[in-house]
């Protein structure tokens, strides 16, 4: 329960957005998969990147056989963060509350408060909002697209992903720090975030269905359309994308770089992080790998 509460929270990153994009010149070279090849620039094994959904219906958390072909020949894995340490989950209760003892009442009038209240008591979350009032409204949103799911049974490609890789005793690390992720979020003025809140829960029938959008995409592995969707004009994570999505990105860089080079990895991160000029598989092509799109078919490589 734990770990699948974490995965709801790194899912912040897809918030669902309202307008989609054209698509762009770097997401139109993109192809259709998830999981990554990376070879070259010196490099004497292949390592492996797979785009994650943190949050999906369990029906479609499964391991194909290529991405077991992956996780077989990696020497370890990384996460976004340490999903395998239970101190650093642990730590997400700490840092996940706002800062000054402010709740989710003291940042919207009485009325627009009174919505956010009257939509949880309707619709059914992880949590009762009477237990995130302190919870930064980022992360209080983010239990809002896991409710949207069209299932009751859920569960996260991470989770899936560790089971297959305990098996083989194998290290689980993280490219950065529940602290971090955090800490990205107290960058963006709570009232700010609240009122996003708000928005989301005021067009809940147009978020519903760009929840369900998101699934098809990932099911389709679809980097492209998911990047389309990411980039929404209005509100969500296209303010900030530098914060959520690109800066992130290039600070992985240089850790992905040192694993590859003395062993084969695995690094599994969000899809929205893998698309785009300033996506995962650009900044690696662009330090001089080469990244080639791998069949996720039962018995292909």
């Amino acid at each position: 329960m734990l770990r699948l509460f974490i995965a709801v929270i790194l899912g912040v990153s897809l918030i669902t957005p309202s307008i989609i994009l054209g698509q762009t010149e770097a997401s139109a070279k993109t192809a259709s998969s998830l999981l990554w090849e990376i070879s070259g620039n010196g490099l004497t094994q292949s390592s492996y990147l797979f785009g994650t959904m943190h949050i999906l219906c369990a029906d479609d958390a499964k391991l194909s056989d290529s991405l077991q072909f992956a996780i077989d020949r990696a020497k370890e894995v990384y996460f976004e963060i340490d999903m395998d340490n239970p101190a650093e989950l642990m730590g997400v209760f700490r840092f996940i509350r706002m800062k000054d003892n402010k709740q989710l009442s003291d940042l919207l009038t009485e009325q627009e408060y009174q919505r956010v209240k009257k939509y949880f008591s309707e619709n059914r979350s992880m949590l009762p909002l009477s237990m995130m009032e302190r919870f930064k409204p980022y992360f209080i949103a983010s239990m809002l697209s896991e409710s949207k799911m069209p299932c009751e049974s859920k569960n996260g490609m991470e989770e899936v992903i560790m089971k297959s890789v305990r098996k083989q005793q194998k290290q689980i690390l993280g490219l950065e720090t529940i602290e971090f992720q955090a800490g990205v979020f107290d960058s963006i003025p709570y009232e700010i975030q609240a009122k996003e809140l708000l928005r989301t829960i005021d067009s809940a029938g147009i978020t519903d269905s760009m929840t369900l959008r998101m699934l098809e995409l990932y099911r389709n592995q679809d980097l492209a359309g998911i990047e389309r969707l990411t980039l929404a004009e209005e509100g969500g994570v296209s303010s900030f994308l530098e914060l959520f999505l690109y800066g992130r990105n290039a600070r992985w860089i240089p850790a992905m770089e040192t694993s590859m080079k003395s062993k084969p990895t695995l690094f599994a991160v969000g899809a929205a992080h893998l698309p785009g000029e300033k996506g995962v598989i650009n900044l690696l092509r662009k330090a001089g790998y080469v990244l080639r799109p791998m069949k996720m078919v039962n018995g292909e490589k």
